[in-house]
């Protein structure tokens, strides 16, 4: 299969080229030839199918790998195809539910998809129990094709981290590749993407105006779910909704999304204005959660940081936050970056979305990490595009909302989350140890050096002062860990004991 998938890729790739060299013979002019060859590459990769859909989406967040002109036209990409025959899918139906699947599913409007995609058709359909309900079923062949070209491009990626050493120390492509990898699995196989529903619900459960579907039955390649009210945020329309609850829904969107970057950890990387769907009663829910990412607690402390910094018009402080987030090559100009970070910041904390991207701005960091020589992150452009995509499907109905200040009116709820983590019993014992492995290096070098003066094989020359006040500072934090953790433990354990009373 990769093989075949590689003489495919190359086809398209020799069609690329072929109009390459017939748009160099024409008398158009250079702009006009850039609109061209991006439409060109958005056609062919449409045409590869969903993999490549995905990386172009992720490509139209790099505006350090592509130019403008193909982020405008990658920006246009969609998954979409003409509805297959029933009698395609059905045997898939039979091959993860078994023979007697109808047992389960009583009725389905096989004349009328609800979506077509490369990836899978979706029914209507009524389930044994009578409740209405949504199945997903995955298009014979797909997943065997997909691994196929991630063969390929793995293969891509280790040719171009050869032939441009610099590049790959910037951009890390074999990370970046696996990121992405890593993000779709849930596109491949339908129980993951149930446990994806699963926890997104569980972290929407402290927003009112927000849902996600509930799942009745999953396997690899079947989901069936509950239907979302409602239509996408891109037809509802904004009269159907009052100012009031156009802004309530489009705040708790975002606000749900920072909660998931910052908090949870785990975000939706899809949520453009076809998986948004919203009602006239100013709920909305969130469907499709094949494509997600995960970041560590260090990285969403430290975009954390950033974007708060950028909502506080604080560029050095966004410029910063974004380094310690990555990695300084030898080539980097730090200084040279954050004066790019200063001079974008005021043109973000104060704008609406209707003024301004907030979403573009973030990955505009991204072009200027790489020109400057610092590595970003694998995970960022997901979440780039994440972002991006939820501002693109608020700015349907709500364009006067501003993304800085939603942060800025969520960053108290946000930190209060944090700082109950930081005070769980988990957290707690593994400070505990931290400090215990500190203390236990800190003797063993300290008999080391005694050791060795008393051989007379050391010689060293202190500031007295120095060394005493270095001491006492080390003794205090020390003190100062040891009797928090104490502190913190005793607040658990009487919040526990008065719980029980």
């Amino acid at each position: 299969m990769s093989r075949g998938r590689a003489h495919v890729l190359a086809g398209a790739l020799a069609r690329l080229l072929v109009g390459e060299v017939g748009r160099a013979t024409t008398a158009d002019s250079g702009a006009v030839r850039q609109r061209q060859r991006a439409r060109a590459v958005r056609e062919t990769l449409e045409g590869l199918g969903p993999f490549y859909v995905k990386i172009g989406q992720i490509l139209s967040t790099r505006p350090d790998f592509v130019s403008q002109a193909t982020i405008d036209e990658l920006g246009a990409l969609h998954d979409r195809v003409g509805a297959a025959p029933f009698t395609v899918f059905e045997p898939v139906l039979e091959a993860e539910l078994g023979r007697g699947w109808r047992r389960w599913i009583r009725d389905i409007d096989v004349e009328h998809p609800i979506g077509s995609a490369s990836l899978a058709q979706v029914y209507r359909v009524r389930l044994a129990d009578g409740r209405s309900a949504a199945l997903k079923v995955q298009r014979p062949g797909i997943a065997s094709i997909v691994h196929a070209d991630m063969a390929v491009l793995r293969r891509a990626g280790r040719l171009l981290a050869t032939a441009r050493p610099q590049f790959d120390e910037v951009v890390d492509i074999a990370a970046v590749l696996e990121v992405i990898f890593e993000a779709m699995a849930g596109e491949l196989d339908f129980g993951v993407e149930a446990r994806n529903m699963e926890l997104g619900a569980r972290m929407a459960e402290g927003f009112d105006l927000l849902t996600v579907p509930e799942v009745l039955l999953a396997t690899p390649r079947i989901l069936v779910q509950g239907m979302a009210p409602g239509s996408s945020i891109r037809d509802i329309g904004k009269a159907s909704l009052g100012a009031d609850q156009r802004l309530a829904v489009a705040h708790d969107l975002l606000a749900y999304m920072y909660h998931c970057y910052f908090v949870g950890r785990t975000f939706h990387a899809d949520p453009h204005p076809g998986n948004v769907f919203v009602h006239s009663d100013g709920h909305a829910s969130l469907i499709d959660w094949g494509m997600i990412g995960r970041v560590d607690r260090s990285i969403s402390l430290k975009l954390a940081l950033t974007l708060s910094n950028m909502a506080q018009n604080d560029g050095e402080g966004a410029a910063a936050a974004w380094v310690e987030m990555g990695k300084a090559t030898l080539r980097a100009d730090i200084e040279g970056f954050t004066s790019d970070v200063v001079s974008l910041v005021p043109r973000v904390a104060a704008a609406s979305l209707d003024e301004l991207n907030f979403g573009i701005t973030f990955t505009t960091l991204l072009r200027y990490a790489t020109r400057r020589g610092i590595r970003t992150h694998p995970m960022i452009p997901i979440l780039g595009k994440s972002f991006a995509n939820m501002e693109g499907s608020i700015r349907c109905l709500a364009p006067e909302l501003s993304a800085a200040q939603v942060l800025r009116t969520e960053l108290t709820g946000i930190l209060m989350d944090l700082t109950c983590e930081m005070l769980s019993e988990n957290y707690l014992a593994r400070g505990a140890l931290e400090l215990m492995l500190a203390s236990d290096s800190s003797f063993t070098q300290a008999r080391g050096v005694l050791r060795d003066m008393a051989k007379r094989e050391t010689r060293f020359t202190t500031d007295s002062q120095g060394a005493k006040k270095a001491g006492s500072g080390l003794v205090k934090y020390a003190l100062g860990a040891l009797g928090g953790l104490g502190l913190s433990r005793w607040w658990l354990r009487h919040r526990d004991d008065t719980k029980h009373r």
